[in-house]
């Protein structure tokens, strides 16, 4: 009597069509999975607090780089995944970039760049078959977005003292739109005769009628009587509608 075919050859000729492994597989699905939830709890954080980018951005970038990094491992071994991960590190910075904003003399976004950057991190880890150090990478980042703010807003609501932070200083300027040359010429002279170097000339308004322009002092030390003299002599120029001047702590 003869028995029946078996269908074991023809299922590992199908698993070898489609190049199954199911071990490899199953592990893939934890690593993605670590990404996703890790992932998941940095931007839940960042969408709390109405961030740009939130949680879904947040767990792409995790899930992502898992699945890079996994692929790396899987198609060419530790030296592939190295090489993948290593593209994952700088690539990010393109996508970070992407929520930097410069706002007047403001710059918005550095912290959820680093965050993206560092949520690349937590899923490079997972995706590397590393779930614990994933984990522990995650919590680091968690407690920075958390835990700091307190002592932020601490540092930052102290009074700020020349003599004890390297402060920038700009002098600002509005003027008719007609008279901007003119009042570009009129700061370069005025602080240069006054021995204030100026590191560039922003255009921080640029209306129709009216333009505001900054005139960023090299880092220094400036005397606040030396900038009040200087602002009240140019803003009694007819081409200047008013002039001040600001300080603030360099980046």
């Amino acid at each position: 009597m003869l028995s029946p075919p078996s269908t074991l050859p023809q299922a590992e000729t199908i698993a070898a069509l489609f190049d199954v492994d199911l071990v490899g597989l199953i592990a893939s699905f934890i690593c993605l999975s670590t990404a996703f939830l890790l992932g998941t709890l940095i931007g839940l954080e960042r969408q709390w607090r109405q961030r740009t980018a939130g949680l879904r951005t947040n767990v792409l970038v995790a899930v992502g780089a898992a699945a890079f990094a996994d692929l790396g491992l899987r198609v060419a071994g530790v030296d592939g995944g190295v090489r993948v991960i290593s593209y994952v590190v700088s690539g990010i910075g393109f996508l970070g970039a992407g929520v930097i904003m410069k706002e007047g003399t403001q710059v918005r976004g550095l912290n959820t760049a680093a965050t993206l950057w560092a949520s690349a991190a937590v899923g490079s880890f997972a995706g590397a078959r590393k779930p614990a150090e994933a984990v522990l990478v995650a919590i680091f980042v968690l407690a920075g977005n958390t835990l700091l703010r307190p002592l932020v807003d601490a540092v930052n609501r102290r009074p700020m003292h020349p003599d004890e932070t390297e402060a920038l200083y700009r002098v600002h300027v509005v003027c008719l739109a007609e008279h901007v040359s003119q009042a570009r010429d009129l700061l370069f002279e005025e602080l240069e005769m006054h021995h204030y170097p100026i590191r560039e000339i922003e255009t921080l308004t640029d209306g129709d009628t009216q333009v505001e322009l900054a005139a960023i002092l090299v880092p220094t030390t400036a005397n606040p009587a030396d900038l009040d003299a200087i602002t009240a002599h140019i803003a009694r120029h007819d081409a200047i509608t008013s002039a001040t001047w600001t300080v603030s702590a360099t980046s």
